[in-house]
C-alpha cells in the first residue's frame, strides 16, 4: 500500500493534539499512522488515490472526530524522496544559515512569476509542479518570508522546512 505525508497548515501543540490527529486519521481508514512532530505532519498508508480525495477524506474526518479541520497538503511518500533526491536548491547559492523552506500549493500556480523574488533576506527560488522553494535568514525584521510567500500565493499554503520534509519523507 502506498505511503503518504499530509501537511496540514496551522497546526501546533496549542491548537491540536497529536494523539487525536493521529486517531482522526486512523478514523478515516488510514493505517499504520505516524504524526511527525508536532506541527501537522502526519504520515499515512492509503489505497493509491488521488492526493485532492486523501486531503478531503482526512479534513472530513478531523471535523468529525475534533470538531474542527485544518488545510491539509498529501503527498506521496515517494514523490518526497524524488523531490530530496533532486535537491532544487542545488541551482542556487543559498547562504550557509539560512533556512531552506518548501511550501506546499494545493494546485500548481497558473500564474507568471519572474524568479527568484527577494524581500528583506528571504527568496522564492523556484517551484516545481506544487511545491515552492524558498531561503530565508533571519533578520531584524523576524521570518518575513511566510509574508512573501502568502502575498505571492496566498494563504492556501503550508509550509515546511527542509529537514523537515526529508524526516516525513522517511517515516
Amino acid at each position: 500500500m502506498p505511503r503518504y505525508v499530509a501537511f496540514l497548515r496551522g497546526v501546533s501543540p496549542m491548537n491540536a493534539k497529536m494523539p487525536e490527529l493521529k486517531n482522526s486519521f486512523e478514523n478515516a481508514g488510514f493505517a499504520n499512522v505516524r504524526t511527525i512532530l508536532s506541527s501537522g505532519n502526519v504520515v499515512f498508508d492509503a489505497r493509491s488515490s488521488l492526493g485532492t480525495s486523501l486531503e478531503r477524506r482526512a479534513e472530513s474526518a478531523m471535523q468529525d472526530s475534533m470538531g474542527r479541520t485544518f488545510h491539509t497538503f498529501v503527498r506521496s511518500v515517494e514523490s518526497l524522496r524524488s523531490l530530496l533526491e533532486s535537491d532544487p536548491y542545488a541551482a542556487f547559492t543559498v547562504p550557509p544559515n539560512a533556512k531552506r523552506v518548501v511550501s506546499f500549493l494545493r494546485k500548481p500556480n497558473t500564474g507568471k512569476l519572474a524568479l527568484p523574488i527577494e524581500l528583506d533576506g528571504a527568496q522564492i527560488l523556484c517551484m516545481l509542479d506544487r511545491e515552492v522553494f524558498a531561503a530565508y535568514e533571519l533578520g531584524e525584521k523576524g521570518p518575513v518570508f511566510m509574508r512573501l510567500i502568502e502575498k505571492t500565493f496566498g494563504t492556501e499554503v503550508t509550509t515546511r522546512t527542509w529537514d523537515t520534509v526529508r524526516k516525513c519523507a522517511a517515516a
